[in-house]
């Protein structure tokens, strides 16, 4: 760690004062979980009870908080980022933070840029933002501030190269039938790293994130939980990351040398679930007795985890952990795994608060109008029928299925770790029905996708307007839903939606229809079907999916989505999809980002491919106008100076005993529970102790040279010294430019004004998003946006230098309403 990084100085000075007086096994107990299912949460560390430390909980996930009850269930992380709202964004962040720490948990594992969506198949794309990087780095730095400024860690994840879900864990995969020996790697050159897969991250670690997760799956054929260059070079030395790095579940696959390469918190601690063996506990302490891990390691490991600590704001006054994530039960073993200590360990506590209102309208103004030929808002229609299943409930209930794993009813979220418990969910059916019954409507809905003779005799009926519900589901890969195992096998909608839609826009000139997805789906075969009036993405909205979509479709909100993504022709439209079979044998998947940054807008546009609906589009139910684009200021800072110097040496806090006898385990005071996971060993002679038959070998013989040098290192220049996110000029004003905007509609109305930046350079993208802004305009009223342009902005990654330039290739500037709507433009001279 740095004693001067910007906004850690307080935590750091804290966490030595506490550091200093630990024992090493009570470092070992901080960095090392104690096993799956060991406690109440999905992650515990041990505690440090003698200076009033409790366990760490760390807990799931993206939407909201995992396994528990009275707690909400909030709108994906893609449907938060189509709001282009970074005001809702932060509060969602700071409602989740909120009602994690409310629970008791320490560090909430959450938000996501990895995934950031590489392949629109890609199965926990929704767990994150969008496929650029800029909205999603916007989106990642507001939801861990919020999060923090709420007291509870955030932990920006996977890092990094986590794109799809076959092949990210061996056992995972042989259990689909794929006989893999290693996970797949991910292969990712210099440039694309930086100016893709990086940017959001050092977006996370320029906001100040606590925790980073790096990633099951392999990058550039070196597993991420290990890779020195991904840890300690790219994220802690040119980054200036200060907080820990915690392993995804079973993502550790070696001891010591994922210890010098990086790795800080080994996560549950067990080295499969459920085995009772780890690469740490025991193995740490016995590694660091006797030198092949050195002290300053497992220092700075304790370190990083008690600044994060500190930083948010706790001071050992933590809530207790009020519920378990193994049952709803009111009363249960403590220790799950083990089966013991019976007694209260869900207290139900409810947290809430008024959360409902901020979900429902994230929800709403992250609803995206595709397509609207006047059908939209409605105004008290004659005849409503809503057709589909995607309207209606899960008939066994909204969490009915384990992890979310079925598409039954309406999809308001989806399958895998990041789900969450429903305290209920408005389906879409009930508060239209609501709705239509307070105008006096007629109204009539049909929940089921194949009940055609019934549909049929609906939808054609005298002035009908036939509302269309359907859906396109994916999750994490140890659960497969209809032969999708985590990644969609397809871009199709599912359940015959699209047969579902052609059948009733046959005979209903009027239909609308409402998709509820992770992603983007294909539109080709009937989106420009004049029967049908309106098309509108609802995301995954969370619990109050059908009060939000009502507020949308007859509005009481003036849409203002945008969508995260591009709505391509084809699939093979895209360019980069998942790898679906091995191609490696019987080793590792190979995964070549050929494509380098060239992903969704920016392939279509590489490509000049026609789109369905591009990147930022979206309507509203008033009009704007844009002009008068300036360069209203030529920013003039110092000059782009490389990082120089070195790093302090690395610095050691306490002493301890050499003598093995001191670290066995304590049976006359210590009862010894199954499966867990401790700091101890079970006898004095470290070989029988480790229980590793490799046992005894010289560090040098497995880790590469001066992994374990404690000597003052050079400082990258790219680096940003004492500012996290990279070298501090990066972030040096250019260019400010402004344009005018103006509501020429009736109503008044949010608009997502957004920045493009040609690159200039024959191998750049045409396009790239580099700012936006959403603002309320009234009707008739012009407003000015401004937009600030970075040196970061603006520069390429330098291959063979290792830093940022901005290149003499000419640089323009645009401003406009999508990646292809692009009204105005400035040169930057």
């Amino acid at each position: 760690m740095n004693p001067d990084a910007d906004g850690w100085e307080e935590a750091y000075a804290k966490a030595k004062d506490f550091v200093s007086q630990l024992t090493l096994l009570e470092k070992v107990n901080l960095t090392t979980g104690t096993g799956w299912a060991s406690e109440q949460c999905v992650g515990n560390t041990g505690a440090i009870p003698r200076l009033g430390l409790r366990a760490f909980c760390l807990q799931d996930a993206p939407m909201g908080i995992r396994g528990t009850d009275y707690n909400s269930v909030f709108p994906s992380g893609l449907t938060a980022a189509a709001t282009w709202d970074r005001g809702l964004i932060n509060k969602r962040g700071y409602a989740m933070g909120a009602e994690a720490k409310g629970k008791g948990v320490t560090v909430l594992l959450g938000p996501v840029a990895g995934p950031l969506g590489r392949a629109p198949a890609g199965g926990r794309n929704w767990e994150g933002f969008s496929p650029d990087p800029v909205l999603t780095g916007v989106s990642m730095a507001e939801t861990i501030k919020g999060i923090q400024d709420a007291g509870t860690i955030a932990c920006a994840k996977h890092w990094v190269g986590n794109e799809q879900e076959h092949f990210r864990q061996v056992g995972e995969a042989r259990n689909y039938g794929y006989n893999i020996s290693e996970t797949l790697s991910s292969n990712i050159d210099d440039k694309t790293m930086h100016e893709l897969y990086m940017w959001p991250f050092a977006d996370a670690v320029r906001a100040g994130v606590g925790s980073v997760m790096c990633v099951y799956t392999q990058v550039n054929n070196s597993y991420g939980c290990q890779n020195s260059k991904l840890l300690n070079g790219l994220l802690k030395d040119e980054l200036g990351f200060q907080g820990f790095v915690m392993s995804d579940w079973q993502a550790q696959h070696t001891g010591a040398a994922s210890a010098v390469a990086g790795l800080d918190m080994s996560m549950p601690g067990d080295t499969e679930f459920n085995t009772g063996l780890s690469f740490w506990g025991a193995n740490l302490t016995l590694a660091v007795l006797n030198g092949t891990v050195p002290q300053y390691r497992i220092d700075d490991m304790a370190m990083r985890i008690m600044a994060a600590y500190f930083k948010v704001g706790k001071n050992f006054d933590e809530e207790d952990v009020n519920f378990s994530f193994w049952t709803l039960d009111t009363y249960g073993p403590l220790n799950w795994a083990a089966n013991k200590n019976i007694q209260q360990i869900n207290a139900h506590v409810d947290v809430r608060g008024e959360h409902a209102n901020l979900i429902r309208e994230i929800a709403a103004k992250g609803t995206v109008i595709l397509k609207n030929e006047g059908a939209l808002p409605l105004k008290k229609p004659k005849f409503l029928a809503v057709i589909g299943e995607d309207a209606g409930p899960n008939i066994w209930g909204p969490n009915s299925c384990d992890n979310r794993g079925c598409n039954n009813g309406t999809l308001a979220l989806s399958w895998g770790s990041g789900t969450a418990n429903f305290p209920y969910l408005i389906t879409p059916d009930s508060a239209l029905q609501a709705q239509a019954i307070k105008d006096g409507s007629r109204y009539e809905s049909v929940l089921s996708n194949y009940a055609w003779p019934y549909t049929q005799g609906l939808v054609k009926q005298a002035n009908a307007t036939a509302i269309v519900f359907v859906n396109a589901n994916s999750g994490e890969g140890f659960i497969s839903v209809d032969g999708n195992e985590g990644d969609r096998n397809n871009l199709t909608l599912w359940k015959n939606g699209d047969d579902l839609i052609k059948n009733v826009s046959s005979l209903c000139p009027n239909t609308i229809v409402v998709i509820h997805s992770t992603g983007p789906v294909l539109l080709t075969d009937w989106y420009d079907n004049p029967n049908i009036t309106a098309i509108v993405w609802a995301g995954l909205p969370g619990q109050e999916s059908g009060n939000s979509i009502t507020d949308v479709l007859y509005g009481k909100v003036n849409p203002s989505g945008r969508s995260p993504f591009s709505w391509g022709e084809t699939r093979e439209s895209y360019g980069a999809d998942v790898l679906y079979e091995p191609n490696n044998g019987e080793g590792a998947p190979q995964q070549d980002y050929t494509e380098g940054v060239f992903i969704d807008y920016r392939y279509f546009d590489k490509e000049n491919t026609p789109l369905i609906y591009e990147f930022g589009h979206g309507l509203s139910y008033t009009t704007f106008k844009y002009s008068n684009i300036q360069l209203a200021e030529r920013h003039y800072p110092h000059p782009y100076s490389p990082t120089t110097g070195e790093t302090a040496s690395a610095p050691t806090f306490g002493n301890f005993s050499t003598d093995y006898d001191d670290y066995v385990f304590p049976n006359a005071s210590f009862p010894y529970l199954y499966q867990y996971i401790y700091p101890y060993l079970n006898v004095s002679d470290p070989e029988k102790a480790s229980a590793d038959p490799f046992y005894g070998q010289n560090a040098s013989e497995f880790l590469p040279p001066h992994a374990t040098d404690s000597d003052a290192q050079p400082l990258l220049r790219s680096s940003g010294k004492n500012a996290p996110g990279g070298n501090a000029k990066l972030y040096d004003v250019l260019y400010t430019v402004t344009a005018d905007i103006q509501n020429t509609g009736d109503i008044a109305g949010d608009e997502v004004a957004q920045l493009y930046v040609s690159l200039g350079g024959p191998d750049d993208p045409k396009v790239v998003l580099r700012g936006f802004d959403k603002v309320r305009i009234e009707p008739g009223q012009t407003v000015q946006v401004r937009f600030p342009l970075t040196r970061r902005d603006l520069s390429n990654w330098d291959t063979e230098l290792q830093d940022w330039v901005v290149t003499d290739f000419p640089k323009t500037a645009y401003i406009g309403r999508s990646s292809r709507k692009l009204d105005l433009e400035v040169k930057l001279e």
